[in-house]
């Protein structure tokens, strides 16, 4: 299945008959599906029928949607006559005459002009054609949507699954470097013991309880196994497809916990070093997991 980037732009048009619907959509990351819909007036019917399209083909993300609608009909609009209006008009016209001897001159072409005599009324929409119409569109537009979004998401996989193998290859310098940590603290502790005791001889017993003491507290075995069995697991989803983001969030957060203890725990400047490149990596893949759907 494929692994869907939240951010894209897709657009489609349906015409028939004179009718051309436009729809575009524009989509970014967010926690969950969220729908900002503008449509025309004539369309309000059909909102219902455009989320649940969308809502069939996107599983999150924040969306813009925008419907634009053109009637290029020649039978768009018809005219209303107000007969009413036009025979009071005719009628004041005849009084006139009548009472002053004037010439009624009033004709039909001038009725028509008189205001509200005449007004132009849209045609009745077919609400059968549009929806349909609006349909087509909005699965032009999510289709393309998705196609980039698809391309988008095979791209951010790439580079994630480059930052994890590389965040796996640093895992083994970590653990060669803890015995010379080990090692160095145990050379230290024996200097220092020399020097406050000077010639008192060193009680050996006491030197290796407090250097396994050092070693159990300091020891990144559990955290390393950790990070390991996180980076399988992060391959192992983006191998399924699909929806990963969320599960990929969490394997994020968990991992970033793991080089956190293993930083407060060390006091070697190069495990520190490779501690540095961890959090980099993970705060990195972080960031372009927020990305995915």
């Amino acid at each position: 299945m494929a692994i869907y980037s939240m951010t894209g732009y897709g657009k489609g048009i349906a015409e028939k008959d004179g009718l051309k619907i436009t729809v575009e959509l524009k989509s970014v990351n967010h926690r969950f599906l969220d729908l900002n819909i503008k449509l025309p007036k004539v369309f309000s019917f059909a909102e219902d029928t455009l989320r649940k399209t969308l809502q069939s083909k996107v599983g999150r993300g924040h969306i813009d949607v925008y419907v634009n609608y053109e009637d290029n009909r020649e039978d768009k609009c018809s005219l209303r006559i107000d007969y009413d209006l036009a025979k009071q008009y005719v009628d004041a016209a005849k009084q006139l005459s009548d009472k002053f001897g004037v010439v009624n001159n009033l004709y039909a072409n001038e009725i028509l002009r008189i205001p509200e005599v005449v007004t132009q009324v849209a045609n009745e929409e077919d609400e059968g054609t549009l929806s349909q119409l609006l349909v087509e569109a909005c699965t032009q537009a999510v289709d393309s949507l998705n196609k980039m979004r698809a391309l988008e998401g095979e791209a951010l996989i790439k580079d994630l699954v480059s930052k994890v193998e590389g965040i796996k290859n640093a895992l083994p310098e970590i653990q060669k470097l803890s015995p010379v940590t080990l090692d160095e603290y145990r050379q230290k502790l024996n200097e220092r013991i020399k020097e406050y005791l000077k010639e008192v001889p060193v009680d050996e017993v006491r030197l290796i309880n407090e250097v396994a003491f050092y070693s159990d507290k300091f020891c990144t075995d559990e955290e390393i196994t950790r990070l390991y069995t996180h980076t399988s697991h992060f391959e192992k989803i983006v191998k399924e497809g699909g929806a990963v983001g969320k599960k990929l969030d969490f394997i994020v957060q968990e991992m970033n916990r793991e080089s956190n203890t293993i930083g407060s725990k060390c006091n070697n400047a190069d495990i520190t070093e490779y501690v540095v490149f961890l959090k980099s990596e993970i705060e990195k893949i972080r960031e372009q997991v927020q990305n995915l759907e």
